[in-house]
């Protein structure tokens, strides 16, 4: 876990009045659909800051679904792009042993210090790889970050499995080094 997430953990019931567990059982009495409006609950109802909000209901919905649940839900209905997810994987693997894979609801994220690829099954024939390396130019291959926002600079389209080649491998491995 982030030591800064492990210190907000641990400083919660100073700030907020209860624990993380305290707070997931009053989160699950309420069943909210939407992650804000668990997030707006958490800031009016019982005057938790934004942040600790936030926090709050992100860890209660992770605690409902364990990572591999949510890959597979990520995959399902796409179930030949797995074995490319499994591929980008195991290269990413290759680039340290300080990286931090996180599955969330629609993709994966994956993190040095900070996010530095992100790994979206964005459609039934294609993966969308989000790559962090500001100041590298965008090319055919190589294209802006769509969809991804602020969160990449830069999206790979893979609808094959020999696209995870060298070059792509490069790439993630130059982001790897800029995300330390």
């Amino acid at each position: 876990m982030d030591k800064s997430l492990q210190t907000m953990i641990s400083n919660m019931p100073e700030k907020t009045g209860k624990s993380l567990e305290q707070w997931i059982s009053i989160l699950k009495e309420k069943d909210f659909t939407k992650h804000s409006e668990g997030v707006n609950f958490l800031k009016q109802k019982h005057g938790v800051t934004h942040g600790f909000a936030n926090t709050i209901v992100t860890l209660s919905k992770s605690q409902n679904d364990a990572p591999e649940d949510l890959v597979t839900n990520q995959y399902k209905g796409k179930e030949l792009l797995f074995p490319m997810y499994e591929k980008l994987l195991a290269a990413i693997h290759t680039l340290g042993n300080d990286i931090t894979i996180t599955p969330k609801k629609s993709s994966v994220s994956v993190i040095r210090k900070r996010q530095f690829v992100l790994i979206k099954p964005a459609t039934k024939t294609r993966i969308d790889l989000g790559l962090k390396l500001p100041e590298k130019s965008i090319t055919d291959r190589l294209g802006s970050s769509g969809p991804f926002g602020t969160m990449c600079t830069h999206r790979v389209q893979i609808t094959s499995i020999n696209d995870i080649d060298e070059e792509l491998i490069d790439w993630m491995k130059e982001a790897y080094d800029r995300a330390e």
